[in-house]
């Protein structure tokens, strides 16, 4: 590795990341299976990469440089896309392969429901309070 600074170690993660990572990772290559069927696997890719480095002072002219990258990649089948005879399907692997954080976005909605019915009912019981009231000046 010619260029020896933080951005160079990054650059150097990131092009490596690009080999290994194509479309054709996520949307595999059709396989033909026979009578007019066509499965296409399809995958989910993650990936991470981190670098840093620092300059130290030198007394020399010499520059003094430390750093690091890493990558990783996670490359996980999730369905296969089936053509048969002009129709289409999404067969799933497994249906809970979401992960925590999926499931968790996924009820978002419900759970902001479910608290907006919980905030109009009480205020709805307040206001139910305030009518019946009955108030007398002394």
């Amino acid at each position: 590795m010619k260029d020896q600074s933080a951005s160079g170690i990054l650059a150097t993660a990131i092009d490596k990341i690009k080999d290994m990572v194509d479309c054709q990772t996520i949307i595999g290559d059709p396989i033909d299976a026979g009578d007019g069927i066509k499965v296409i696997p399809i995958s989910k890719v993650t990936y991470g990469f981190a670098s840093g480095g620092s300059d130290f002072p030198s007394k020399s002219a010499k520059e003094l440089f430390g750093g690091g990258g890493g990558a990783g990649v996670t490359i996980s089948p999730v369905a296969f896309l089936v053509i048969n005879k002009g129709e289409v399907s999404v067969k799933y692997i497994c249906e809970g392969s979401e992960s925590s954080a999926e499931r968790i976005i996924g009820m978002v909605p419900d759970v902001v429901n479910k608290v907006g019915d919980i905030v109009n009912k009480f205020n709805g019981d307040k206001k139910d309070d305030k009518e019946d009231s009955v108030f007398v000046e002394d």
